[in-house]
Formats: C-alpha cells, structure tokens, sequence
C-alpha cells in the first residue's frame, strides 16, 4: 500500500529534543505485560475501597458534552475529552474532582475532540473528531507531553473529511487512530524527522462506507497480532492485522451490537459499551481477536449514555457522555467508577 505521510502543524521546534521511548514486542514480552497487568490489578483491588464513586468534571456554563478517556496506569491519571469546545480534563483515581488540564475553544487549534488515549512515556493521543472537515487548516489530532507541552499537531493524510473517532496504542508503541467516515486507520508516529501521521490501514472494499458512525472504538488483541474495532452504525467488529492491515469480520454469534462505542479488553473478556442502546455487551475473545463466545448483554444506566471506559488500578471509569440531553445538557458530569458491576 502506498503511504501518504502527514505534514506536521505544529513548529518544528516542538519536536526538537524530544526522546523516543524504547519499545520491546514479542511474544514473551506481552505474555509478560499481561501478567504485570494481572498482578497490579489484583494489588490495586485491594485498595478499591475509599476511592470516589463518581469523578466531577469541569463544564461550561452553556452545558458540555464528553466522549473519550485514557488512562495513565503509572501514575494513576486519567484524562476526559471534551466535546463541546475541545477541552481536556485530568484526574486521578483518589481525587473526586477532575480539573481542566488543555484548555479547548480553539487552543492549537483544537475546538472539538473525541478519543483519548496514553502511551507508556505519559505522552497524550487526541483524536479531533469533524475538528478539520472544512477546516483544512485546523488539525485532525494533537500529541502531548505529560506535562502537556504539544508535541504534534496533524492532519490526517490523503483525505479531506477525516473523523478521528478513537485511538489505542500498538504493540510498536504507535498511536492508530479510527475513521469514522472512510473505514480507514491512520498511525501515528516519531521519526527522527519528527512526528508525523500516514495512512496505515484502507479497508475500503471489505468495510462499507454507510451512514452514521462508522469505524469506532480500537483495542489491541491480547497477543499483540490485531485491533478489534467496532462498527458502531451494522453493530461489527473488525480484526486489523497489526502485521499489514489486512482485515477480516469477527464472527459475533449473531449478537446485537449496532452503537457499539468505546471497547474495554481484559485478558480474553471484551466489553463493548453501546451508547444510545444503553446496554453493555460482554463476550469471551481470542487472544488473536479472530473470534468471540459467550457473548452476554445488560442494560447500563438508562439516566446516562456512557460512550467510553478505561481501567484504572483495577476498576473500570466509565464516560457519561451527557448526548442525550437536548438541546443543552446540564451538569454534574461525571466520570462513574464500575458503573455496572
């Protein structure tokens, strides 16, 4: 496949002196993330107790909506996308109150985002949703230090009406970002030329191209060789080769899953959140994403539109997306702690 590559927005002085982290893959080396994943969890279970049922978050006085989160497992940050305005908010897993951590309403550019998620060296992946459609000026997707210095400001290449829906990290240690027009995947990347986005995947001719919210939530398979990604608006999933982008359907028994959103993977148990249907579908996966079983359904709190969730230290944050509140939301908003357990 050819790949078109991206030319950076941001200055090129932001790029300079920046270090590359040092990734390892490999079997052995996943096979030995998962079970460091396993331990820490079970040691952060114990410490459950005492923690906030619910996370505020700031809003706007005119209402706010939110859709993505990451999370820093390290050092036990999570952060919360914005909708409206584009502002990025950050909490910790002791902390009740969330703070605005990147102001939006236009800050590098940046007046809607979506997807969120963190690498291993703290840095901030934000997908801009329509944030560039008809604004070629304005970037798809934006990369933060953890102090949140901006590091890379980016249009996705080769296409002029990109919504960057989500984003996981590889197991090269890149950032692929979801299309949710064209069912595309683009990654995201540091060179010694600096930072910069390419087409990585085109599924066009295997993935139609039909209204509504196409490819969507992305999560990397437990053996590293694949993401599963939903097709929210025909209820699919899809398993991308890590390898080359070759993609081929999950078989998903049959199960309803149209508005399937943010995807949460732990071990071989996946969870996909589905919106507006307000239910959570639970399913065993393969370590490989080829397949699924044992896919279960239960409704979620029909008072809220959770879009996204992300582990942190054992318990999973889940996002109220506030969408279904018309034609302005109102607060609180809140991040919920095991919102259906």
């Amino acid at each position: 496949m050819k790949r078109i590559i991206a030319t950076a927005l941001a200055a090129a002085s932001l790029t300079a002196g920046i270090t590359t982290a040092t990734i390892t893959t490999g079997a052995d080396q996943a096979t030995a993330a998962e079970a460091s994943a396993a331990h820490l969890n079970g040691r952060n279970q114990e410490q459950n107790q005492g923690r906030p049922d619910r996370y505020l978050l700031p809003g706007d006085a005119a209402g706010s909506r939110f859709e993505g989160i990451g999370v820093d497992e390290r050092r036990g940050l999570f952060y919360v996308s914005e909708v409206t305005g584009g502002e990025i908010h950050r909490g910790t897993a002791r902390d009740a109150q969330a703070e605005e951590w990147l102001a939006g309403d236009g800050t590098d550019g940046r007046f809607t985002a979506r997807g969120i998620t963190v690498d291993a060296a703290g840095n901030v992946y934000i997908a801009g949703g329509p944030n560039g459609i008809g604004n070629p000026d304005r970037p798809d997707l934006w990369v933060y230090s953890q102090q949140g210095e901006l590091l890379a400001a980016l249009r996705a290449p080769g296409t002029a009406d990109a919504f960057l829906n989500d984003v996981a990290i590889g197991a090269d240690g890149a950032a692929y970002f979801t299309n949710s027009n064209d069912p595309q995947i683009f990654r995201v990347a540091q060179s010694a030329d600096g930072w910069s986005a390419e087409l990585w995947a085109d599924a066009a001719g295997t993935v139609d191209r039909v209204a509504g919210f196409n490819l969507g939530g992305i999560v990397l398979s437990a053996d590293r060789s694949a993401f599963v990604v939903a097709q929210g608006n025909t209820g699919q999933l899809w398993r991308f080769a890590t390898a080359d982008g070759a993609v081929s359907a999950i078989d998903t028994q049959g199960a309803d899953l149209v508005n399937a959103d943010g995807l949460v993977r732990q071990g071989n148990e996946l969870t996909v959140i589905r919106n507006f249907s307000k239910m959570v579908a639970t399913m065993r996966v393969s370590a490989d994403g080829d397949s699924v079983n044992r896919v279960t359904q239960q409704a979620s709190d029909p008072d809220r539109v959770y879009t996204t969730a992300k582990m942190l230290h054992g318990r999973l944050l889940a996002v109220d997306s506030k969408f279904d509140e018309q034609p302005a939301p109102s607060g609180p908003y809140d991040v919920v702690g095991s919102p259906w357990s």
